[in-house]
């Protein structure tokens, strides 16, 4: 009541353990008062996470910022242990693969100061969601749970710590909320230490790990494509000015997915990122490839073709890729849009 009276008095709460500020703050009944606002603090956006490697920047490939991302996503702290004078490769060994290194420190703590309740049970819903979205009936499946319960329960603490995407959307077939709702391991730093660095933890605190390049890593060309897709999903808002969608109002942007019924005879199909408006619909690909040749036209008209979309809105199409593109691609001038990361990196 005395601080009531202070009527320039402003109090920031703020920390890193999102369940606990939840449980017995937000949610908390003895807390008096209306809240003016709740922030969660996302990723920085990608021209700021550049900022992190200072002038050598310029004299950069994309690809060896793009990897750095890959592994450590935008948080400040982890570019903070960026070394600007080495190469990608050297800069996530140091990060990742030896004894004390702060990535392959980080996670323990980081899982367990934001997962306050059933961290270990927590911890087995996440790892299902390592190498792709799954809705809430195949994690339980995986886990041979019923659907619900727990498993529901786990999942809206890993959406509430920033660690997992709930990506819901519209059905662009319907216009109505699509039924069955998509995890997504948003953050990068997570697949990564899951992936590649837990499984090797005593090989690297016994300073054995032979790390040289990321192209050792068994199945990891999968793992940076997801990383890739996870980056501009997670940062969609830094390509509608490209897709001539930013002064529009955006009812739903996430990945969708159409399964198919082989009885109906319908195809299944799925969209990296599919951004709605009232009058529009925008198909995005998401690529990250050495070589991208007319296989990805023919991939979009396949899920074009999959897709029974309403006449009276506009169907664009868009490529976002990281790779050499090949001259056929802009000559068919079959994407409404073709944008190089590099537009968004520098």
């Amino acid at each position: 009541m005395m601080l009531k009276k202070h009527d320039r008095l402003v109090l920031v709460l703020c920390g890193s353990v999102s369940s606990w500020i939840k449980d017995n703050i937000i949610d908390n009944s003895a807390y008096l008062g209306r809240r003016s606002g709740d922030f969660v603090i996302g990723e920085l956006p990608l021209r700021d996470c550049v900022k992190f490697w200072g002038d050598a920047a310029k004299n950069l490939m994309p690809n060896d910022i793009l990897d750095v991302l890959s592994v450590t996503g935008g948080v400040p702290r982890y570019l903070e242990e960026i070394n600007p004078a080495l190469s990608a490769n050297e800069n996530i060994r140091r990060m990742c693969f030896t004894r004390k290194s702060p990535l392959r420190e980080d996670f323990d703590d980081m899982f367990m100061d934001v997962i306050t309740s059933q961290p270990s049970f927590t911890g087995q819903v996440l790892r299902c969601l390592v190498d792709g979205p799954r809705s809430a009936a195949e994690i339980a499946g995986k886990l041979g749970l019923a659907k619900g319960g727990n498993t529901a329960a786990a999942l809206d603490r890993l959406v509430e710590a920033g660690l997992v995407a709930r990506d819901h959307g519209r059905n662009p077939e319907t216009g109505r909320p699509v039924r069955e709702r998509r995890y997504r391991l948003m953050d990068n730093y997570s697949r990564f230490y899951l992936k590649y660095i837990e499984p090797v933890k005593d090989v690297i605190d016994a300073g054995s790990y032979a790390f040289t390049s990321l192209e050792q890593l068994k199945g990891v060309d999968a793992i940076l494509g997801l990383s890739f897709e996870n980056l501009i999903v997670n940062h969609y808002r830094e390509i509608l000015p490209r897709l001539g969608l930013s002064r529009v109002l955006i009812e739903s942007a996430a990945p969708f997915v159409k399964r198919g019924n082989a009885k109906a005879g319908t195809q299944g199909c799925q969209v990296d990122l599919l951004i709605q408006s009232i009058q529009s619909c925008c198909l995005v690909e998401i690529k990250r490839r050495k070589e991208l040749g007319d296989e990805v036209i023919s991939e979009m008209r396949g899920k074009l073709n999959a897709l029974s979309l309403p006449g009276d809105v506009s169907i664009r199409t868009a490529l976002v890729y990281d790779g050499h593109l090949a001259a056929t691609v802009e000559a068919a001038g079959y994407f409404h849009a073709l944008i190089d990361v590099r537009e968004l990196l520098f």
